[in-house]
């Protein structure tokens, strides 16, 4: 399964590292827990046996974290802006918990095209944040890159795609 010292994303916090395999005593049952070192220094336990349930993957390599740039790159697409809010966000919601890197770039890219053509709400806006960390936690550890570089080369790809003309192609129905 996993060992100390790989890279791992855990879906809705990001990626980071093993740091330690600790056994824990919780309600009089002693279980086993990744130590995760995610981005920021936060430390997360994760329960051996539940890591699959949760989603728990490896980093993915340089030519996936590649893709997940391309979907960066994606022009900005009209149907998004006409959906419900509340559709709209389950939806994003739904992408993030995959874990699938490009789906959270797809959630990042659409997310920000809206913001830059109409704003968001407070709820979109915090998803943002959040979409665009646990993104780049995973792309630096998949292109060995820094946080910075990686954060203003995602910026970069939104702010070309959102230059694009529109595709009015609906992906999937929300």
């Amino acid at each position: 399964m996993f060992n100390i010292g790989d890279k791992v994303v855990y879906p809705q916090h990001g990626a980071g590292t093993i740091e330690n395999i600790e056994e824990i005593n919780f309600c009089g049952t002693k279980q086993e827990y990744f130590v995760l070192k995610l981005d920021g220094g936060i430390e997360v336990k994760v329960p051996k046996k539940n890591a699959q349930n949760v989603g728990m993957r490896e980093v993915v390599d340089s030519e996936h974290a590649s893709k997940a740039f391309g979907v960066l790159e994606m022009p900005k697409q009209e149907y998004v802006y006409e959906n419900n809010w509340s559709r709209r966000y389950k939806a994003n919601v739904d992408k993030i918990k995959t874990g699938d890197i490009c789906e959270v770039a797809d959630v990042v890219r659409d997310l920000s095209h809206r913001h830059m053509e109409r704003g968001l709400s407070t709820g979109e806006k915090k998803m943002l944040l959040t979409a665009k960390q646990i993104l780049a936690s995973e792309l630096v550890l998949a292109s060995d890159m820094d946080k910075q570089h990686v954060d203003d080369l995602i910026e970069e790809k939104v702010k070309f795609s959102f230059n694009l003309p529109h595709d009015d192609t609906p992906k999937e129905e929300l």
